[in-house]
C-alpha cells in the first residue's frame, strides 16, 4: 500500500492481506490510517513492514507509545512491526514486537539505500526523497512480468483455485526447473480429498499467460521545483500508470509554491516528460470543489501537448 490515509473503504479482510506499507510523509491525511491498521492486525501472526521518510521511526514510536499495552501479554500470536526510515543514502530499520508492548529492544540497524526499497521475485519498489517543506517519498512499483491464470483452462482440467497457485507463480518467478513438479491440492470442508502433480512447464503452457509487467508510480505532496521535477521524472519514467497530485490550477501557481504542491499543468508536463502511458490525478484542493474538471482538463492539455 502507498500511504495510510482514511482506510474506511477497505474491509478487514483486505487490510489483513497487507505486508508492506510505504508512507510518503506523516501529515495527518497520509498517516491517520495507521491506528486502524494496527487495531486490525493485533492478535495475528504477522510481520508488517512500514517505510517512511526521515523522522519516521520517532513518529511510529509516538503512535505506539500513545496506547496502554498491559493486556498484550495474554496474546499467543507473534505480531511485529518492522519500521524503515529512509534517508538519502541509508535506511534505518527497527523492530517493534507486540509481545514486548512495542518497546524496541535494540537500536536501529543501518543499511545502504540505492533507490530500491523492496525487491521481491515478482516486483520491486523504488523511491526517492522529494521536497514538501519536509522530506516526502516519491514511489514507483515495477513488476518483473505478469502471470495471468486462465480460469477456463483450470475448469477444463478440473483443477481447483487454491494456495497451490501461489506456489506455482513463485516457481515461475524464481526461474525453477521446468520439470519441477507442482502439487495441486483439492480440498473439501478443509480436508484434502485429492492431490495431483504436474510438471511446471506443462502448467505454464496450459493454464497461464505470461506478459510484460507494469510500472505504477505514485507522487503526492511535492513542490514543483526544478530539482523535484527532475527527480520525479527520473523515478516515474515509462510508467504505465502515474498517480500524481494536481492540487492547484496553474493560474494559482504562486499559492502552489507557498503550499509546496504541484499545479495540474505541472503534473501533466511531468507525465509527458516521463513518457507515462496514463495518468490518474488526485489530491485536488477543496477550493475547486465542483470544478475538478478544470484541473483534469489542464493536466491533460499539458500531458497531450495542447495549449488552451
Amino acid at each position: 500500500m502507498f500511504d495510510l490515509g482514511d482506510l474506511g473503504r477497505l474491509s478487514a479482510r483486505d487490510m489483513l492481506k497487507l505486508t508492506h506499507v510505504f508512507v510518503t510523509h506523516t501529515h495527518m491525511d497520509h498517516f491517520i490510517g495507521f491506528d486502524t491498521l494496527l487495531r486490525i492486525m493485533l492478535g495475528r501472526d504477522k510481520d508488517l513492514y512500514l517505510f517512511g521518510p526521515p523522522g519516521f521511526l520517532r513518529q511510529v514510536e509516538g503512535k505506539l507509545s500513545g496506547y496502554t499495552w498491559n493486556m498484550v501479554s495474554n496474546y499467543t500470536n507473534k505480531f511485529n512491526i518492522i519500521a524503515n526510515e529512509v534517508h538519502h543514502d541509508t535506511i534505518l530499520t527497527r523492530r517493534y514486537a507486540c509481545k514486548d508492548r512495542f518497546r524496541p529492544q535494540e537500536g536501529p540497524q543501518s543499511y545502504p539505500f540505492d533507490g530500491t526499497l523492496l525487491k521481491e521475485s515478482s516486483f520491486s519498489v523504488h523511491g526517492t526523497l522529494l521536497d514538501h517543506h519536509t522530506e516526502c517519498l516519491g514511489l514507483s512499483l515495477t513488476e518483473n512480468f505478469y502471470i495471468n491464470i486462465k480460469k477456463n483452462a483450470l475448469d477444463d482440467m478440473g483443477l481447483p483455485v487454491g494456495p497451490w497457485l501461489k506456489k506455482f507463480k513463485d516457481a515461475i518467478y524464481n526461474n525453477a526447473d521446468p520439470e519441477e513438479e507442482i502439487t495441486v491440492v483439492s480440498e473439501k470442508h478443509g480436508r484434502i480429498i485429492q492431490e495431483k502433480r504436474y510438471p511446471l512447464m506443462y502448467l505454464m503452457k496450459n493454464i497461464a499467460t505470461i506478459s510484460k509487467g507494469q510500472k505504477i508510480s505514485y507522487i503526492t505532496d511535492v513542490r514543483g521545483s526544478e530539482e523535484n521535477i527532475k527527480k520525479i521524472v527520473s523515478l516515474v519514467k515509462d510508467s504505465d500508470t502515474l498517480f500524481i497530485e494536481a492540487t492547484f490550477l496553474d493560474k494559482d501557481r504562486e499559492m502552489a509554491k507557498r503550499k509546496y504542491h504541484l499545479t495540474a499543468k505541472q503534473a501533466g508536463l511531468i507525465a509527458k516528460n516521463a513518457m507515462a502511458k496514463h495518468i490518474e490525478l488526485f489530491h485536488f484542493s477543496p477550493r475547486y470543489r465542483g470544478r475538478e474538471s478544470e484541473l483534469v482538463q489542464e493536466a491533460h492539455n499539458a500531458f497531450c501537448g495542447r495549449q488552451r
